[in-house]
């Protein structure tokens, strides 16, 4: 996870920032999410995902964040909120869902604080 402020950038920390190298780390991870939007490679990966991962070269500890499911473990390895999503889908698991989990507030809590106008940290 890259969170250094660099230039034009705005220190957040504990915020992971997608940029060039996480891009580069997760670019296997994130073309297997993107493979999901078509329904014969969700058959495929449904039906024996360790070795879709390993159709698609993930490295040891990526293809543990998938089959694990691991949404936190696959962004901090190059995975984009964007494609990481699709899998999500594939769980039935909803937007609110991950934001739920990427806060530690739950689903429930995550999609209440949006209704609400957004969370309040601090």
């Amino acid at each position: 996870m890259s969170t250094d402020a660099g230039p034009g950038r705005r220190d957040l920390p504990g915020t992971p920032v997608f940029d060039g190298d996480s891009s580069r780390r997760g670019l296997r991870m994130n073309k297997l999410f993107m493979s999901l939007r078509h329904a014969d490679a969700r058959q495929r990966f449904l039906a024996d995902e360790a070795a879709y991962c390993r159709e698609f070269g993930l490295t040891a500890e990526q293809e543990r964040a998938v089959l694990g499911r691991d949404w936190q473990a696959m962004i901090d390895l190059g995975g984009s909120i964007f494609y990481v999503y699709k899998l999500a889908m594939i769980d039935g698991r909803s937007m609110q869902y991950l934001g739920g989990v990427f806060t530690g507030m739950g689903e429930e809590d995550f999609l209440a604080a949006m209704r609400a106008g957004g969370r309040r940290d601090g």
